[in-house]
């Protein structure tokens, strides 16, 4: 290495302190002619098979490891939300949509009341 490439050992070259830049080159980007919609969907496509896990939340509460640790069969928890408000319907711990409990051929299901829009998933219904 010479002395104006030299960065590891700033000793060597007697310019202790000082560090020498290089300009960054960068690829010229051209415009797309293609339908943007068509590129969103290709993107989209990729990951349909993509698995998440999907779970419904009652309702919360916050208490301490000791009352935690004293509950027992058949003991209560009061949650923070009112009976008859919608369940969240979260994905990978995300809120999507909110609910109500259905029962459908014996198996719970949920209705949903009202779906949620993400950041950025505006742009996407847009196009």
């Amino acid at each position: 290495m010479d002395e104006t490439t030299n960065t590891e050992n700033p000793e060597a070259t007697g310019q202790e302190g000082q560090e020498e830049f290089q300009a960054a080159e960068f690829q010229q980007v051209e415009e797309s002619d293609g339908d943007a919609s068509a590129n969103v969907q290709a993107n989209l496509d990729v990951i349909l098979d993509v698995p998440v896990t999907l779970s419904l939340e009652v309702g919360r509460t916050e208490m301490s490891v000791g009352k935690l640790l004293r509950l027992s069969q058949g003991a209560v928890v009061e949650l923070d939300r009112n009976a008859g408000e919608p369940l969240d319907v979260m994905v990978n711990g995300a809120l999507i949509a909110r609910g109500e409990i259905v029962v459908v051929n014996d198996k719970f299901g949920i209705r949903l009341v009202d779906v949620v829009s993400p950041p950025g998933q505006a742009l996407i219904e847009q196009e």
